[in-house]
């Protein structure tokens, strides 16, 4: 299984720029709990903590496309530097109007402008992988690579940032990932060599990538399966808490993210034959599927079993997905293109977050988990029903050109 990844940090480069990018991407799991701590430890409010963690969220979601198009104009290494002082600028202006107990509206605008300049690094870093192996079967274990980071990140984001804020400062959790967002970008952005050229026709386009059938299909399938994590993360601690073992929910979400790690190392490691079609399809399938027992289970350690397994087709699901996009997506326009999946899932993760705390206050945890297999038979629904759209990426990758 490891044989087909030793060779793929091979090249000048490379190395540094996935690094660069690993850092980077760590504060994208860490900056909602983050701020959710430090200002209700400041203000004693989850209601005002959790709603200017969603203001970021949001902005997020809605800049990323934004930014990612401006990375396809004028190059990352323009783009990147000026979005990391603002954004860095703003969180620190985030932290200091909760400390000096400024007016509550100025929580929500630095929090917004934290959002909105909030960079899909991921995007940046699989535009990178698409230049130098597109066209070739080393990117399906490129992308395969760079979700098993994915997962990385949001099985230790969490952790590390409730232990510095609960442990050592409240502020010390969005202090680390602040240094950690600046120290990746500028990295990043220094790394001229391997990041994608600025393609002419890009400057003077007018079309989104939104507006391609198999992208839009895609978007609405990664809206539906953001539901499933955002509700499937909420649903579980309360399943926890109502078992008195809250202590056990970050060990039954690491569960879920960890069959995703290991899902997406064996899946990269394959030399597929099937179509990228049917493999999504199919991944698609197979992640509805998993998900069926945790409706039934009453026991912590049984379902960290069964999470564990449901995990399993997360990975296959995000990787298949992104190299559709890398083949549907002009050259031009592809960060602003995998911006687009990483927008869907965001806005699903806020969707199944408020969609699961409901359900969960008005049913329980176990009876609330039936929405996560709902809208995860969505994403099948509409996968297979569109699935039309995602004929053309058989044809030989553009990024190669």
């Amino acid at each position: 299984m490891v044989g087909p990844y030793r060779g793929l940090f091979n090249g000048p480069g490379i190395k540094a720029f996935v690094l660069a990018g690993f850092v980077g991407r760590m504060p994208m799991s860490m900056l909602g709990i983050g701020i959710v701590l430090l200002i209700s430890a400041l203000t004693e409010s989850y209601a005002t903590a959790g709603a200017v963690a969603a203001t970021t969220n949001v902005a997020f979601a809605v800049g990323a496309p934004l930014s990612g198009r401006l990375v396809d104009r004028f190059g990352q290494s323009r783009v990147i530097p000026p979005f990391a002082v603002i954004n860095a600028l703003a969180l620190a202006a985030l932290m200091v109007s909760a400390g000096l107990r400024l007016p509550e509206w100025t929580l929500y605008v630095s929090g917004l402008v934290v959002g909105a300049t909030s960079l899909s690094v991921g995007s940046m870093v699989r535009a990178r992988w698409s230049v130098i192996h597109g066209g070739s079967g080393k990117l399906h274990t490129a992308f395969a690579f760079e979700s098993v980071v994915d997962e990385v990140v949001f099985v230790t984001g969490p952790a590390l940032v409730t232990v510095l804020a609960t442990e050592i400062n409240p502020y010390m959790g969005l202090i680390v990932a602040l240094v950690f967002m600046f120290v990746g970008l500028v990295a990043l952005a220094a790394q001229r060599r391997t990041q994608p050229p600025v393609h002419e026709q890009s400057r003077s386009a007018n079309g989104t990538p939104i507006l391609i059938p198999g992208i839009a299909l895609l978007s609405c399938v990664y809206l539906a399966m953001g539901a499933v994590f955002g509700s499937v993360d909420l649903i579980t601690v309360a399943f926890a808490d109502e078992r008195g073992v809250k202590g056990a929910a970050g060990f039954l979400l690491a569960a879920f993210a960890g069959g995703s790690m290991v899902s997406g190392l064996w899946f990269g490691s394959r030399n597929w034959r099937i179509s990228l079609r049917r493999r999504f399809v199919r991944a698609l399938g197979v992640f509805a599927l998993g998900l069926l027992p945790i409706v039934f289970i009453g026991d912590a350690w049984i379902m960290a079993a069964a999470l564990f397994l449901a995990g399993f087709a997360i990975s296959p699901t995000l990787i298949t997905g992104f190299s559709l996009t890398e083949r549907l997506v002009p050259p031009s326009l592809l960060t602003e293109g995998m911006a687009w999946i990483s927008t869907a899932l965001g806005f699903g993760v806020a969707i199944g977050a408020w969609a699961g705390g409901r359900l969960t206050e008005t049913y329980g945890a176990s009876n609330a988990y039936v929405f996560s297999l709902g809208a995860a038979a969505l994403a099948v629904m509409v996968g297979i029903g569109g699935s039309g759209f995602l004929r053309l990426p058989e044809a030989p990758s553009p990024a190669k050109s």
